[in-house]
């Protein structure tokens, strides 16, 4: 494998396991790190903060920066402040989610209350959609706010599991508005990878290494950004799966530690 001036590492499944590190990833940053290569990290998951993504890490072993971590609704709120400043957003969400995109300026509600024009609809993770949610949402694009969301996978995996992403949401919104989502924040969408891009100092997507444990997100996006791909074997997809699998990744590794090889 060559090396590469530049690495983004999914979390669970590649870096870690629920609470535990998979064997050899903190040694592996370490490595990379002192060899001179740029690391950042990336979760589609809109459920937690940088802060507790970077703690959680730091815990495990390998110290990291809030600001080395991306997550879906911060590359999201990012783009909302550049594309529309201070614009009205009403979120299909959890708090968390609204906590990082009012950060950026947003004036953000889930309020199913909220009854004033909004600029934007976000459709995310939310264990607490309902009708009301799904009402306000319509109302909100039929008056003419952009439809976004934060990331498109099927799935959320949590500690236990996994429980529905935003595609669930998404399919609600486009069902009784009958409008396409214009815009992904998160994987498969290429533009969490730009992020991470931008963040390792502008490198160009040929000097990157995107590494995960899903073919359907991280490789695919991985190839919609122009970056090398490298599936490991430690999370949800197996031989097998890759196997049958029309995606195919540039690498295969047991684990995140054959990088130090």
């Amino acid at each position: 494998m060559k090396r590469y001036k530049g690495y983004i590492f999914d979390l669970d499944g590649t870096i870690y396991l629920d609470d535990q590190a998979i064997p050899g990833a903190p040694e592996t940053v370490r490595h990379l790190r002192e060899a001179g290569c740029r690391v950042t990290f990336i979760s589609n998951k809109p459920l937690e903060p940088r802060e507790r993504y970077a703690a959680k890490l730091t815990r495990l072993g390998i110290p990291v920066d809030p600001a080395d971590v991306l997550t879906s609704g911060h590359v999201l709120g990012q783009w909302l402040a550049a594309e529309s400043p201070g614009a009205r957003v009403f979120v299909v969400g959890e708090p968390p989610l609204l906590a990082e995109l009012s950060t950026f300026g947003l004036h953000v509600t889930n309020d199913t209350g909220h009854s004033e024009k909004s600029d934007f609809v976000v459709a995310a993770f939310d264990r607490t959609f309902d009708y009301a949610k799904l009402n306000i949402a319509f109302q909100a694009v039929r008056r003419g706010a952009r439809f976004i969301a934060t990331n498109a996978d099927r799935t959320c995996p949590v500690q236990g599991g996994e429980i529905p992403d935003a595609a669930a949401v998404i399919g609600a919104i486009e069902g009784c508005t009958g409008q396409s989502v214009e815009w992904v924040a998160g994987k498969p969408s290429p533009l969490i990878v730009q992020a991470g891009l931008a963040r390792m100092g502008g490198l160009p997507p040929a000097q990157c290494l995107v590494v995960g444990d899903r073919l359907e997100t991280d490789m695919v996006m991985a190839r919609r950004a122009g970056a090398a791909s490298a599936l490991v074997l430690t999370g949800v997809t197996c031989r097998q799966a890759l196997a049958a699998s029309p995606v195919q990744p540039d690498y295969v590794l047991e684990s995140v530690a054959q990088l130090m090889g």
